[in-house]
């Protein structure tokens, strides 16, 4: 039986994928990956792997999660590198940490090969620092894909808008207007800056700045749509001084 790595991509940009993440996609037998890995890291591949798509986006799933589980192990029992390459990093957000059990419970050696998250590095290309000793020394990341008017929600937005100087919301553009409301019901102010980052640390990456009381309607009118990374706090301000140095 060969090895599956849960290799973690990165945000997009080529020249921020792990030397380690590289080195095997150039020597996989099999590569099973997201929607959301870029072109140039999907270049990387060996070209004589066997490819597979395993992405999910809202409303379109190539594969369920268990079909995925399940191709693993199977890959695993007739190849020696098996790559599950992940958007991101495997275990932000990523699923990761269910694809691992899932293999180690079918006996299938696995190993996790961290990957830089995007709610680190698009708000890094974009000029905002999630840290600044005059604005905020604290940083929570929380998803915004729960579905609105869930019974128990997971995520206490309350709690988060008491908490947190800066909130790093993954998956929340289409839920944004429950997140808006939540947020403010728990007295984080209207005037609040908000930045929306989009196909962060891409060649196409793409910015909308604005307040939490008026980002919705901001939103629906520049017709900003998903994937991308929200950033709420004082830092977002830092935008306007450092987002002239994008990295090139």
């Amino acid at each position: 039986m060969g090895k599956v790595y849960l290799v973690g991509a990165g945000p997009g940009d080529p020249g921020l994928m792990t030397l380690k993440g590289k080195g095997l996609l150039e020597c996989a037998d099999v590569v099973i990956y997201d929607a959301l890995v870029s072109p140039p890291i999907l270049a990387m591949i060996n070209p004589q792997a066997e490819k597979i798509d395993a992405g999910k986006r809202r409303g379109r799933h190539s594969l369920i999660q268990s079909e995925t589980n399940q191709l693993m192990v199977e890959k695993a029992q007739t190849h020696a590198i098996v790559v599950r390459l992940k958007g991101g990093d495997p275990f932000i957000f990523g699923r990761g940490g269910e694809e691992m059990e899932a293999l180690i419970t079918a006996g299938v050696s696995v190993e996790v090969v961290p990957g830089i998250t995007s709610g680190v590095a698009a708000p890094a290309y974009a000029g905002i620092p999630l840290t600044h000793r005059s604005h905020s020394s604290s940083v929570t990341f929380v998803t915004g894909h729960e579905a609105v008017g869930k019974y128990n929600p997971v995520v206490d937005w309350q709690a988060i808008a008491r908490g947190s100087q800066t909130i790093v919301i993954y998956m929340g553009i289409h839920n944004l207007p429950h997140i808006v409301e939540q947020l403010s019901s728990a007295g984080l102010s209207l005037d609040t800056p908000i930045a929306l980052i989009r196909w962060g640390t891409q060649s196409q990456q793409e910015e909308l700045i604005g307040q939490l009381g008026t980002i919705i309607q901001e939103v629906q009118d520049k017709g900003f749509e998903a994937p991308a990374i929200i950033v709420i706090g004082a830092v977002v301000n830092m935008q306007s001084i450092l987002g002239g140095c994008r990295p090139g």
